[in-house]
């Protein structure tokens, strides 16, 4: 370790998921103040491995609720059927973009 770093606070996410959130600045995500982008980043963009991730960190139920909170435009259209079975959501959202 660099004599001037700090160690990764415990809220940080682990250095592999670095490439699902190339358009933010991966240090300061933090996994509670984050958690609508880390959930949809993952979603849209892991594999089973990180969906794993995303249920022991937050919760089956909790996913489902913030999945359902988002327009159904947020989520890639291919991850739809298999995040509806595995996250118990029975409809996704269909608001606009920008009024949630």
């Amino acid at each position: 370790m660099h004599p001037q770093s700090h160690p990764p606070s415990k809220n940080a996410l682990p250095d592999d998921f670095r490439p699902f959130f190339w358009s933010y600045l991966f240090e300061n995500l933090d996994r509670q103040k984050d958690e609508k982008t880390i959930i949809l980043q993952l979603v849209n963009y892991g594999s089973l491995t990180h969906w794993r991730w995303l249920a022991r960190e937050y919760g089956v139920e909790r996913i489902g609720q913030v999945l359902q909170s988002l327009p159904v435009t947020e989520i890639k259209p291919r991850t739809r059927p298999l995040a509806s079975l595995l996250f118990s959501i029975p409809t996704f959202s269909h608001v606009q973009r920008g009024t949630y």
